[in-house]
């Protein structure tokens, strides 16, 4: 069935929804390989928080719930960036984000400069003026997920928001993608067109209201079009980055305002992705990675966590993480144990019997191990926290140690710290115990010294 045709089955309502031209994707095949489907589902700017399995009394989210209570929920996963671009270069390449040269917020090639946005950036001591040796896309000898899938024979489809490159060559049908269909960079960003592949869909400016159901659309178009083969689904909600939109069904809904009408509508996508995998005999074979691209930015809940986007304290960076795979992922467990969105590279990879990539160092470890019970312990002995090119802090087992850093609503030219947290007693950040632990700060900040040293000639 062609895309036109399956928008026309009356699954969504309103205008704007039928497209204009289909794309075709690899020919489906008579027997399906015992290969697992992948679906990595990326939220934008949703707190650590905002639903109801990680304490969420505001927002419903009936469907995260059931994966959570049938796979496994992660309470210690962090972003590897505090920020969009950084945080999906990682997720994309398993390798920390100033390896890949996306450290900053990327801008579309026809970004239109505006003084008022730019003061404002200053005061709020954000940069997005490209530094020396910055990327203005992911740069093309990065290896992505699909690229790296498409040795075990995988069809993959990127929906939703990209932010990694606009300008010809970097576009994720450029990059390992068989389909793309969504936005190339941040909904608050002009000019704000709707691609499909290398065509425009939809104008500037989108209806805003309609994103998340076109994206479930296109999802349950490529699932239904792809059930009998293995496929990586990368879908990458725009929401609830701000501005804040919601279509007439879900606005209103929620208990948290239009920020939970946003929640509300991407859990009910959730479910939809969960119907139509299960209707078409897939779901038991599917693997279903949930996760947010950073912590929240004006609205949202970072839980009890100290900071928000932007920063490297644990709200900014540390976000609600599910997986979900009836086959291999025993229900019902909870794990405190950290991890980092980098590990969904090396994660997706190793499900497929993929080799990781030797050529590079991939930064990412398989996480299978921890998802089936068969690890208790985190498979990584640290784990680093990059503010754009600038190393801020590490945390080993309970501690967390900031360098003297630039705090996001400090004022400018005052470094504070360094800071010595322990997240088991005080997992918000509250207090500095440098001067009862001494010891363990200097060892935290030789290491984090030996990392730099060895990051600067393993990149």
């Amino acid at each position: 069935m062609k895309r036109r045709d399956f928008l026309k089955s009356g699954l969504l309502l309103g205008a704007g929804l039928l497209t204009k031209k289909a794309s075709s994707l690899s020919p489906l095949v008579k027997t399906r390989p015992h290969l697992p489907n992948i679906i990595v589902i990326l939220t934008d700017d949703q707190g650590w928080g905002d639903a109801g399995c990680f304490g969420s009394t505001l927002i419903k989210t009936p469907n995260l719930d059931q994966m959570a209570r049938e796979g496994i929920r992660l309470t210690n996963f962090y972003s590897s960036a505090p920020v969009c671009s950084p945080s999906r270069a990682g997720l994309l390449t398993g390798r920390y984000p100033p390896r890949t040269k996306v450290t900053q917020v990327l801008r579309p090639s026809r970004f239109t400069f505006d003084p008022l946005q730019e003061t404002a950036n200053v005061l709020q001591n954000i940069t997005f003026a490209l530094e020396p040796g910055t990327a203005l896309a992911l740069p093309k000898k990065e290896i992505i997920i699909p690229q790296a899938l498409k040795e075990a024979g995988y069809t993959s489809c990127c929906i939703g928001k990209w932010h990694l490159g606009d300008i010809k060559g970097t576009r994720p049908h450029e990059r390992g993608f068989d389909h793309y269909f969504g936005l190339l960079y941040s909904n608050d960003m002009a000019p704000l067109e709707l691609w499909r592949n290398s065509k425009i869909v939809e104008p500037h400016p989108v209806n805003q209201d309609w994103l998340t159901q076109k994206y479930t659309q296109e999802a349950l178009w490529f699932i239904r079009e792809n059930k009998n083969q293995p496929f990586f689904l990368y879908l990458a909600h725009t929401f609830p980055h701000i501005p804040l939109h919601a279509s007439p069904k879900f606005r209103g809904r929620s208990k948290a305002g239009l920020y939970g009408d946003c929640i509300e509508e991407i859990d009910w996508s959730c479910g939809e992705i969960l119907n139509a995998l299960d209707r078409y005999g897939i779901l038991k074979n599917t693997l279903i990675m949930f996760t947010s691209d950073n912590g929240p930015w004006w609205q949202g809940n970072p839980g009890y966590l100290r900071g928000r986007k932007h920063e490297t304290f644990e709200g900014g960076m540390r976000v609600p993480f599910i997986a979900f795979w009836p086959e291999r992922i025993p229900p019902g467990q909870v794990s405190d144990e950290m991890a980092m969105n980098i590990d969904i590279f090396t994660t997706a990879l190793s499900s497929a019997g993929v080799k990781i990539p030797k050529d590079r160092a991939i930064d990412g470890k398989d996480l299978l191990p921890l998802f089936e019970g068969k690890e208790k312990k985190s498979p990584h002995e640290a784990l680093f926290f990059y503010q754009g090119k600038e190393l801020q802090a590490v945390r080993v087992g309970k501690w967390k140690y900031h360098r003297k850093h630039y705090l996001l609503y400090y004022p400018i030219g005052f470094k504070k710290g360094p800071y010595l947290f322990d997240l088991e007693k005080d997992p918000n950040e509250s207090y500095n115990v440098i001067d009862l632990y001494p010891n363990v700060a200097r060892e935290l900040e030789l290491l984090m010294k030996e990392w730099e040293k060895k990051f600067r000639v393993s990149v």
